[in-house]
């Protein structure tokens, strides 16, 4: 059985979009909603005094009583279970990433990455998650738009990211763009010509055949395949400007610290959801 949708709150404002993108995801997928708040530190392990304990506990509980109600009001039949942990919040939601099909976490926008994610906290859980993690703005569009997939091999360590994008299509019903950006170090190689209309042709001719198997598991999903010559990040940028999901990869090889140039460009600049899933 797979796994939650599981929304991290973090008693600000920025937990409202992510709640409801929660819902609306769990009630396409038929998946049950998990609301987790943490009143741990985010950076540190000593525990507060008692009565300081007890009042974030209660302001806890009727975080997550408005939370409920919010993940009700567009979708009243999911199952939604709530949790609070005192432990600090990345451990938290790391831990739950082992068994969930993804986190969610509520985003400022254009910037860092909001409320108790902060610096390398942020990063830990962006870095390390088992599962998928989705930032999602205040102003965050629902994925009936098309879904766009930053493909970057073209070959068994793009399956993760083209499994997520194709499987969150097939249940919002909408199309993947599927987006692979070249240029002048990629159009010469093994097999490949210097010559930027061959090397163009190779580079479509590549995607067409790492998407090939995503289409017969997805029949019902339309696929635009997206070549275009530059760098990745400014071409993935512009592919998904009028986006429902932007969905990456990143290393789960690379330090927890650093998720790469493209990756936080798309964090930073997209005017969308997006969604980092670890990749081998």
């Amino acid at each position: 059985m797979a796994g939650p949708v599981v929304v991290g709150l973090d008693g600000t404002g920025n937990s409202v979009p992510a709640v409801l993108w929660g819902a609306e995801e769990a009630a396409a997928r038929g998946l049950p909603l998990h609301l987790l708040h943490s009143w741990g530190s985010p950076s540190a392990n000593v525990p507060p005094a008692a009565p300081e304990a007890a009042g974030r506990e209660r302001r806890g509980a009727e975080l997550l009583r408005g939370a409920v109600d919010l993940a009700y009001t567009g979708h009243p039949g999911i199952p939604v279970t709530t949790e609070q942990v005192a432990e600090r919040p990345a451990d938290a939601l790391l831990e739950r990433s082992a068994q969930a099909t993804m986190l969610i976490l509520g985003s400022r926008g254009h910037g860092a990455i909001a409320g108790f994610l902060l610096g390398s906290v942020s990063l830990q859980v962006l870095g390390q998650a088992v599962c998928p993690v989705v930032t999602v703005r205040e102003d965050a569009a629902f994925p009936q738009r098309e879904i766009v997939v930053g493909v970057r091999h073209a070959g068994p360590e793009d399956e993760a990211v083209l499994e997520f994008a194709f499987t969150a299509a097939d249940a919002h019903h909408t199309r993947v763009r599927a987006v692979r950006a070249w240029g002048p170090a990629a159009a010469v190689g093994p097999g490949r010509s210097s010559d930027g209309a061959d090397a163009g042709r190779a580079e479509h001719e590549m995607l067409a055949e790492a998407l090939l198997p995503w289409r017969v598991k997805f029949p019902a999903v339309e696929v635009v395949p997206h070549v275009a010559s530059g760098r990745a990040a400014p071409v993935l940028l512009a592919a998904c400007c009028d986006a429902g999901l932007l969905v990456v990869g990143r290393r789960s090889r690379r330090s927890p610290m650093l998720l790469g140039p493209v990756v936080h460009a798309a964090l930073h600049h997209a005017n969308c959801p997006v969604s980092v899933v670890p990749q081998g």
